[in-house]
C-alpha cells in the first residue's frame, strides 16, 4: 500500500517542482529586455543570477540551522515557500532600479530554498527504494522549470518580458496548489526534535557523505554558470560566424537547458543498473570533456556545434539527482532534510563563485576560452568520487 501510494504521488511532486522552479531563471530568460527597461549595463547578467543564488544560499542556511524541513511538515513548508516565491517574483514589477531589482531576485531565491531541497526531502520520504529514479524525475522537473522561461519568451514576436515573469509566478502558485491538495508527508518521514549544532558536525564526519558532497560541489561549479551563459555561448557563436540577424537564441537556449530533463530521468534508470556513483562519474567525465573542448566548438558547422551543446546540456545535469541520492543514502532519515539542505547551500555558494568569475573575465578573456574555467569543477568532482566508486566494485 505504501509503495503504491508513493508511486501515485511522484507525478504530483514532479509537476509541482517544474511549476515552482520556473521562477528561478525567469529574470535570466528576459535579461536583455530588463537591461533595456532599467537602462542597465550588460554585466548585470551575472549579478542577477548571483542574486537568486545568494538568496537561495541564505534560505538553505537558515532552513538547515533551524532544521525546518525535518521539524515541520515538508509539504506545508513547500506550499508556503512556493506562494512566497511567486509574490517575490512579481515584485520585479515595482522595482525602480538595480538595487530593488536585485532585492526582488534575492527574495525569490530565498524562498526557492523551501522548494528544491524540500521537494527532494518529500520524494525521499515517499521512497525507501528506487530513490535514484525518483530524484531523476524530480531534478528533471527542475531543469525543465529552469528552461521554461526561455521558451515562453520565444513566441510571439514582441512578447512582453513582464508576461514571462507573470506566467512563472502563476506556475509557482499552481505548484503550491498541487502539493497542498495531492501530496501528504511521506510514510518514511522521521521528525527531528529540533536544532542540534552537533548534527552538522556529525553529518560532515561521515566519509560517505563527504565523498558524495564533494562530487556534488564540483558538479555545481559548472552547472549554473553553464546555464546562465548558454545564451552568451550562442551569441558568441553567431558573432564568430558573422551571423547576427534573427537567430532564435531563446529557443536554442531552451533546448540546450531543457534536454537535461530527459537526461536526468535516463540517468535515474541507468543508476538501477550501474549504481548512482558510476552514473554520476560518467556524466562528470562527459561534461568535463565538453568544457575542455569548448574552444573548438565555435569553429564547427552549426549542426555539429548544436549537437555538442545538446550533449553538454545533458551531461552537465544528469549527475545531479544521483549526487542527491548518494547524499540522502549516506545519512540517517531524521537529519536527511538538513543534510540535503546544507549540501545545497554550500553547492549554490560555489555557483556564485563560478558565475561571477566568468562574469568578471568575460571582457578580458576571449569568449571561446572562457568556458575552459568550468572544467575544474567536474575534474575535481571525479577525484572526490573515488570512495563512492570503490563501494560499487
Amino acid at each position: 500500500m505504501q509503495k503504491q501510494r508513493s508511486v501515485t504521488v511522484l507525478p504530483f511532486i514532479v509537476a509541482a517542482q517544474f511549476a515552482c522552479t520556473s521562477v528561478w531563471f525567469a529574470g535570466n530568460a528576459v535579461i536583455n529586455d530588463i537591461i533595456r527597461y532599467f537602462a542597465l549595463s550588460t554585466e548585470v547578467l551575472g549579478h542577477l543570477v548571483s542574486a537568486v543564488q545568494l538568496g537561495f544560499i541564505t534560505g538553505t542556511l537558515l532552513f538547515a540551522v533551524f532544521t525546518v524541513s525535518d521539524r515541520f511538515s515538508p509539504s506545508r513548508v513547500f506550499v508556503v515557500c512556493a506562494l512566497a516565491a511567486a509574490l517575490c517574483n512579481l515584485s520585479v514589477f515595482v522595482a525602480e532600479g538595480f538595487s530593488s531589482l536585485m532585492l526582488a531576485r534575492f527574495a525569490t531565491g530565498f524562498f526557492l530554498a523551501g522548494i528544491y531541497p524540500v521537494g527532494m526531502k518529500i520524494a525521499a520520504d515517499h521512497h525507501q527504494q528506487g530513490l535514484g529514479t525518483a530524484l531523476g524525475w524530480l531534478v528533471g522537473a527542475l531543469v525543465l522549470g529552469t528552461a521554461f522561461p526561455h521558451l515562453v519568451h520565444v513566441y510571439p514576436a514582441g512578447f512582453s518580458w513582464k508576461w514571462v515573469i507573470a506566467i512563472s509566478a502563476l506556475l509557482s502558485v499552481t505548484g503550491a496548489w498541487i502539493i497542498g491538495l495531492f501530496v501528504p508527508d511521506g510514510p518514511y518521514r522521521s521528525r527531528s526534535n529540533g536544532f542540534d549544532p552537533a548534527v552538522l558536525l556529525k553529518i560532515f564526519r561521515n566519509a560517505d557523505f563527504r565523498s558524495a558532497a564533494l562530487g556534488y560541489f564540483g558538479h555545481m561549479w559548472e552547472l549554473y554558470a553553464f546555464w546562465a551563459f548558454v545564451p552568451s555561448v550562442f551569441h558568441t557563436y553567431f558573432s564568430v560566424h558573422n551571423d547576427q540577424g534573427n537567430e532564435p537564441v531563446a529557443l536554442l537556449s531552451f533546448l540546450v537547458i531543457a534536454i537535461g530533463a530527459p537526461a536526468c530521468v535516463m540517468g535515474g534508470y541507468l543508476s538501477r543498473r550501474w549504481g548512482s556513483a558510476r552514473t554520476a562519474f560518467l556524466a562528470l567525465l562527459i561534461s568535463a570533456s565538453c568544457c575542455l573542448l569548448s574552444p573548438f566548438f565555435f569553429q564547427l558547422p552549426f549542426p555539429v556545434f548544436l549537437l555538442l551543446m545538446l550533449v553538454w546540456g545533458m551531461s552537465v545535469v544528469a549527475d545531479s539527482p544521483q549526487f542527491s541520492t548518494l547524499v540522502a543514502g549516506s545519512i540517517s532519515p531524521e537529519v536527511r532534510g538538513t543534510a540535503l539542505t546544507i549540501t545545497n547551500s554550500i553547492g549554490f555558494t560555489i555557483t556564485i563563485l563560478s558565475i561571477e568569475t566568468l562574469n568578471y573575465l568575460r571582457d578580458d578573456l576571449p569568449s571561446r576560452y572562457l568556458y575552459l574555467l568550468l572544467a575544474a569543477g567536474p575534474l575535481l568532482g571525479m577525484l572526490a568520487m573515488k570512495r563512492q566508486l570503490r563501494k560499487t566494485t
